[in-house]
């Protein structure tokens, strides 16, 4: 029986608790499934993937993105800042869901010889934060604005078994793994007095080896690897691989980047299918039989979780989580973020609402005008910033004649003499008296993301859900 996504998905969605069931609910799935014995080591095997998707992904994210010889663009070699300069504009397709708000200053290094230190200029108070993730995308430090102050600030990031000590002045962050992605972003209105400002202090940035701190330091240019896939998108690259490389990867990344005590009852069940931490994988535990379903299966469980998980709110046609950069032992909702939101923040730093229908759940279409009216008082309860970004149906910026790809607290917002606001979601122009409040939109299918920076954790608050998001509204 030949099991597709869709099938998987919504056909067996019903299956997935397997241990939870009674024997004839066994045999449906075994029957479904086309696989005799074997069925619980199946679902532990798809429970191992899950597992183990994030850890996977980041290593396929660092080997993408490190592998120049120099910095260019969004790549730089190991341990060297990524700086970005300007905002992408619509033909930008290096990523999906770019923003238009912040420069991101970014570096992937590996703690596992010695620490690393980040040195952080005087910001001058403008907004920042250099969330640092560690291998299973956990947010373990967010140096910036909010937790920190914006004054010049040092920072050594240690490897899970490194004990020294460091320079005074220099704070210790610890890593729980080799693997450390620096996710930095900083505030940008995107004119060209403040891009010149921004560039400047991502010039003052450093970041070296514990070694070299204080001495006069030239990183070692990086070594490109032929063999590495440039083109293919990341996700699609760990989702093509079979299970047996998977799981091979999984155990090698695990010598050096260990899972958290908590994971040891999980880790235990893992054992049965040769799955043990500071080991290589021992696929002869793997039955052949139905190794082939599992990363299908298992992403198909992941995905699912867009419909199925309470954590996932979804509120007047905006779907949203506060359940992002921390994440303990809720294995699902870390690799589905994983998935669709690589590197997202804690949510005291960033909620991404998004939108794919309007108020009465029909699909955005830019045939179609539609307003977003924020009451007086209402606007987004942010002490960063907000924004609200239009892509195409591929997560794409939209072209449009003011290249307006986001409407945000940096426009002249207009308010109505109720004090009221309203933001004008359409392609054509509402009128000049308008354009201050118009997010261009294309002909066809769109999606919007509302972003909140720094999100009020007070009332009102998208965190506590003492503050909702208007709907957006067709007119007539």
């Amino acid at each position: 029986m030949k099991i597709t996504r869709r099938s998987a998905a919504f056909g067996g969605i019903g299956m997935l608790a397997g241990a939870a069931i009674g024997p004839s609910a066994h045999a449906e799935q075994g029957a479904f499934l086309g696989i005799g014995d074997g069925l619980e080591d199946f679902w532990l095997a798809t429970d191992a993937y899950i597992f183990g998707y994030p850890l996977v992904t980041m290593e396929m994210t660092r080997r993408v993105m490190t592998n120049v010889a120099d910095p260019v663009g969004t790549r730089a070699p190991m341990g060297q800042i990524i700086k970005l300069r300007h905002y992408p504009d619509a033909s930008f397709r290096d990523v999906t869901a770019p923003n238009a708000d912040t420069l991101y200053t970014t570096a992937f290094f590996d703690v596992g010889k010695e620490p690393w230190v980040l040195s952080i200029p005087d910001m001058k108070g403008r907004y920042f934060l250099m969330p640092m993730l560690d291998g299973w995308t956990t947010v373990f430090q967010v140096p910036g604005k909010r937790t920190t102050g914006t004054g010049a600030q040092t920072y050594a990031i240690t490897g899970p078994g490194w004990k020294g000590t460091l320079p005074e002045g220099v704070k210790e962050y610890k890593s729980p793994t080799n693997i450390v992605w620096l996710l930095g972003r900083i505030y940008c209105t995107g004119t060209p007095e403040d891009y010149a400002a921004v560039h400047k202090l991502q010039d003052e940035f450093k970041l070296v080896p514990l070694s070299a701190y204080g001495k006069t330091y030239t990183p070692p240019p990086g070594k490109a690897d032929p063999s590495i896939d440039m083109k293919t998108a990341v996700r699609d690259q760990v989702n093509s691989m079979d299970a047996a490389s998977y799981f091979t990867l999984l155990c090698e990344l695990m010598k050096t980047n260990p899972p958290t005590a908590a994971d040891a009852p999980q880790l235990a069940k893992f054992a049965r299918i040769g799955i043990v931490p500071g080991q290589d994988f021992d696929a002869s535990k793997l039955k052949a039989d139905f190794v082939k379903r599992v990363p299908e299966v298992a992403f198909d469980r992941i995905m699912i979780q867009f419909k199925i998980n309470k954590a996932i709110k979804d509120e007047d046609g905006w779907a949203f989580t506060t359940r992002t950069g921390i994440y303990g032992t809720d294995y699902l909702m870390r690799a589905l973020i994983t998935a669709i939101g690589l590197g997202a923040n804690r949510p005291q730093d960033a909620v991404y609402p998004t939108s794919k229908v309007d108020a009465e759940g029909r699909k955005y279409n830019g045939a179609n005008k539609y307003v977003m009216r924020f009451p007086k008082g209402h606007l987004p309860p942010v002490e960063g910033f907000w924004s609200l970004t239009m892509y195409d149906a591929n997560y794409f910026f939209v072209n449009n004649p003011l290249n307006r790809y986001s409407i945000s607290q940096r426009q002249d917002l207009q308010t109505n003499p109720d004090g009221s606001t309203d933001l004008y979601i359409q392609k054509d122009s509402p009128g000049k008296d308008k354009e201050s409040n118009w997010l261009p939109a294309p002909p066809d299918d769109f999606i919007l993301m509302l972003r909140m920076y720094w999100p009020s954790e007070t009332d009102p608050s998208i965190i506590n859900g003492t503050w909702s998001i208007p709907a957006a509204r067709k007119l007539a």
